[in-house]
């Protein structure tokens, strides 16, 4: 049996999910290789259209010819990386995610081998990296197939329509949507991809 099948007959479980499920393709989660630049790149689309996001990376890239290292994006001139369209706040933070990875010597090899929570826990402690990029991150780049991003907007505005949820009081919506979502474990990502679908707005994350 297929990881689609499996995952799909799992979800299928949940009868106000099913119909999301219907007349969609399976959804696939992908392994990427250099982690932490996918890092950055998450970091520069925040709070902007894909459209926008994609233009600044690939400016991004077009400064090294290439994917850059730890070290190039640390000796590139604060004003250099402005002018690629980064406010003063995302320069320092992918400044920041550059020399955690060379004082912490991170490797992919690494990152792979930790649990979801580790992962988290080891990126958050990065000034300007909060818990949702690293879960996208876990998600898109790592291809972990149990990540649950409650405080995505997206995800609460779908489960509010789909579960009949109130939204009035934040933490009492979260408690709820995470209960709900444990019955889709240990294939949580794919019910946040099916509630994007649904919403049809997915996170602006690198994928290619």
């Amino acid at each position: 049996m297929s990881v689609d099948t499996v995952y799909f007959e799992h979800l299928s479980k949940d009868k106000k999910l099913l119909p999301l499920l219907k007349g969609v393709e399976p959804r696939k989660l992908k392994r990427h290789k250099n982690i932490c630049l996918r890092l950055c790149a998450s970091i520069m689309s925040q709070q902007l259209s894909t459209k926008v996001a994609d233009v600044i990376y690939r400016r991004f890239l077009e400064l090294y010819g290439g994917e850059p290292t730890p070290q190039q994006i640390i000796d590139t001139p604060f004003d250099k990386l402005r002018a690629i369209g980064l406010s003063n706040a995302k320069v320092n933070y992918v400044q920041n995610v550059a020399h955690y990875a060379i004082e912490h010597g991170i490797t992919d090899k690494m990152l792979n081998k930790m649990t979801d929570e580790e992962v988290i826990e080891f990126l958050t402690a990065i000034k300007g990296v909060g818990r949702w990029t690293v879960e996208m991150l876990l998600m898109f780049t790592l291809g972990r197939e149990d990540v649950f991003a409650v405080d995505d907007l997206g995800i609460q505005q779908a489960m509010c329509k789909i579960y009949k949820l109130d939204a009035t009081d934040k933490k009492a919506l979260q408690e709820k949507m995470l209960k709900i979502s444990a019955k889709w474990s240990p294939y949580r990502t794919y019910g946040c991809l099916y509630m994007w679908h649904h919403k049809d707005n997915e996170p602006k994350v690198l994928k290619k």
